[in-house]
């Protein structure tokens, strides 16, 4: 591939590097330039351009991009449609993580221009998450690299998910004189949250005291008519032939391993009875912060086998005492608080392209195109919707009178988009976890595909970036997590959140709309195309 700047004449056939506004006209980057396009580029008065042009023998990225993903053998997993080079897979179901580091490292090794990116291995992911991404970096790749990527997958799984199971699961608690019972009821309940993830139930729960006979006749009883049991002992273990690893053997099992070196987790217990395993869990346990319980847990839960070797492994990465970067608690059902989402609608542009009428009051139908999106906005499961203006700003607002929404003025509107997404996130509420940007142009966006958006980054934990998208191709709405707002606030001119969405390098998802996401009004054409009937100035 050859890649630099070029007079406008020697443009033809090749592909734009950098995004480009030339009178009424936007070309976005990646785009082939036609006849068309360079007559209509001269006229503009455009001399040269940054271009890329392929090879021979070159794959263009979205090809070379899904070429390698399709020659990945994985299980579990759901590849989606290239888009800008880049194709993402996502976890079919909840469940661990593993992959095949050596191959991942190879495939990487090949050259610079191909890169792939998992989740770690044994990473918790749940169902929809992005476990792993391909990126062809320049916009085409030799396609001899892509062979040899091609070559390495053969025979060989390159990562899975392995879905969590739903268990029987049987509990022992010792118990020594002074202990509450508070304290057992409370860690039942929080062992009853740590299996709910899996939808495995306890079906039985026995509490005895802190001896090596008891414990035992407790595990045998309850081995039988479940597929794990889990002791809890009053005391924590303080020698490998202590109560719980002596009453696993007195049971008839083997202990696989007593301690691991995860803290906190230490004194972790785990052995078989009959093919069945038998956690013996550290004090932690008891706790709904993540600890080296749930590493293991997750395994088990997940039919991935656990052995001495594989707890010994745990060492690197496994101090998570002190690690302010530490995955956040699992709290109990009842305490965690509603994933809430206020939405910014932008109405304060100047519809320059329109050369003199204002699109947002376009008429569809029996009312203004900016009635339509806010009262679809409106009726969205969003927690309230703020409405930025600008231009005309009094004449939106009348148009937008007696409905439910929050107004808000930039008086810097004229310097572009920034500023009037930063108005926006600025007026919603303290505890809003994410901002879904909504534009006032847009009138092919309903009230559900608002409500899809909402709901997968509720699902995701009110954490990643939710974009729309029609056919694998990024669109608009977008939705900001919390996280971004200081990345809004720092924004300046004319850019979006399209700019923080591919700087910040946070974890997103997409959710397929149909065509609304990519259908904006922006000319004439666009406006008559799609319906809407344009109203004076």
């Amino acid at each position: 591939m050859k890649f630099g700047t070029v007079s406008i004449d020697q443009a033809e056939g090749a592909i734009l590097a950098h995004s480009l506004t030339a009178g009424e006209r936007r070309f976005r980057k990646a785009h082939s330039l036609s006849a068309d396009d360079i007559a209509f580029l001269k006229n503009a008065g455009v001399d040269e351009l940054v271009v890329a042009r392929l090879d021979p023998g070159d794959l263009c990225e979205d090809g070379a991009a899904e070429r390698i993903a399709q020659a990945l053998s994985t299980r579990n997993v759901e590849v989606k449609p290239a888009a800008t080079g880049r194709v993402n897979l996502y976890a079919q179901a909840a469940g661990v993580f593993t992959v095949d580091k050596a191959l991942i490292d190879a495939i990487n090794a090949v050259g610079p221009a191909i890169t792939l990116a998992t989740v770690a291995e044994y990473a918790e992911v749940q169902k929809g998450q992005m476990v792993a991404t391909v990126k062809i970096i320049p916009f085409a790749v030799a396609g001899e690299l892509v062979d040899k990527v091609v070559a390495l997958c053969a025979g060989r799984e390159a990562f899975a998910v392995h879905p969590f199971r739903a268990l029987r699961v049987g509990v022992v608690q010792s118990v020594l004189p002074g202990i509450k019972q508070s304290v057992l009821d409370k860690t039942t309940a929080i062992t009853v949250e740590r299996f709910a993830r899996s939808q495995s139930r306890i079906t039985e729960e026995r509490r005895t005291p802190h001896s090596a006979e008891p414990v035992s006749e407790a595990v045998e009883a309850l081995v039988r008519d479940n597929d794990m049991v889990v002791v809890f002992g009053a005391s924590a273990m303080c020698d490998f032939e202590d109560v719980i690893p002596a009453a696993i053997a007195k049971a008839g099992g083997r202990v696989i391993r007593a301690g691991m070196p995860v803290d906190p987790g230490n004194l972790l217990v785990i052995g078989e009875i009959g093919g069945k395993p038998v956690i013996g869990a550290p004090g932690c346990a008891r706790s709904p912060k993540e600890n080296g319980f749930d590493w293991v847990l997750d395994r088990v839960i997940a039919g991935l086998p656990v052995s001495a070797m594989d707890i010994a492994g745990m060492g690197v990465g496994g101090l998570l005492m002190e690690i302010p970067t530490r995955p956040q608690p699992r709290e109990a059902r009842e305490k965690p608080l509603p994933v809430r989402v206020g939405i910014v609608l932008l109405a304060a542009g100047r519809s320059s392209r329109m050369g003199g009428p204002n699109k947002l009051m376009a008429m569809f139908g029996d009312q203004p195109l900016i009635r339509r999106i806010a009262e679809r906005a409106a009726a969205s499961h969003a927690a309230g919707t703020v409405v930025v203006t600008g231009h005309q700003a009094e004449r939106i607002e009348t148009v937008l009178d007696g409905m439910d929404v929050k107004f808000v003025r930039n008086p810097d509107f004229v310097t572009g988009l920034a500023s009037s997404l930063k108005a926006g996130i600025a007026a919603l509420p303290a505890d809003v976890a994410g901002a879904l940007i909504v534009l006032g142009d847009m009138p092919g966006v309903t009230t559900a595909d608002l409500d899809r958006m909402i709901e997968a980054f509720k699902s995701a934990g009110g954490r990643p970036i939710v974009r729309a998208t029609h056919e694998g191709r990024r669109g608009n709405p977008v939705l900001l997590p919390r996280s971004l707002f200081p990345a809004v606030a720092a924004l300046q001119g004319d850019t979006g959140a399209r700019h923080i969405v591919e700087a910040e390098g946070a974890d997103a998802v997409d959710v397929e709309i149909g065509a609304g996401a990519a259908l904006d009004v922006d000319t004439r054409d666009a406006m008559e195309d799609a319906g809407g009937v344009l109203q004076g100035n």
